[in-house]
């Protein structure tokens, strides 16, 4: 079982950068990979970004290529979403998310979610 806490919200100008961090319960952090996804009002959750258990694997959603960057501290049961060059479009809530045996874009297969933590860019 692992339970998952964001945070690091905020509202920010367009342009501006914040780091999201999501810290997880549990002696077993370090065997899940962990992704993060967002919902902004009226859209689906959609995958923003995932990181195996080592680190050695790492995806992004095109949207946020070269913009966003994905990290994990086992150490630290953390994981973090570093967010450069926001858009009003990046705005939305933000979720983390944990899977077993998995490392991809289908939140379908992660077992655990966090509550949420919301971003705001303005424009």
């Amino acid at each position: 079982q692992v339970q998952l806490v964001e945070s690091g919200g905020g509202l920010v100008q367009a342009g501006g950068s914040l780091r999201l961090s999501c810290a997880a319960s549990g002696r077993t952090f370090g065997s899940y990979a962990m992704g993060w996804f967002r919902q902004a009002p009226g859209k689906e959750r959609e995958f923003v970004a995932t990181i195996s258990w080592s680190g050695g694997m790492i995806y992004y959603a095109d949207s946020v290529k070269g913009r966003f960057i994905i990290s994990r501290d086992n150490a630290k049961n953390t994981v973090y979403l570093q967010m450069n060059s926001l858009k009003p479009e990046d705005t939305a809530v933000y979720y983390c998310a944990a899977a077993t045996l998995y490392t991809g874009t289908d939140r379908m297969r992660y077992n655990y979610w966090g509550q949420g933590t919301q971003v705001t860019v303005s424009s």
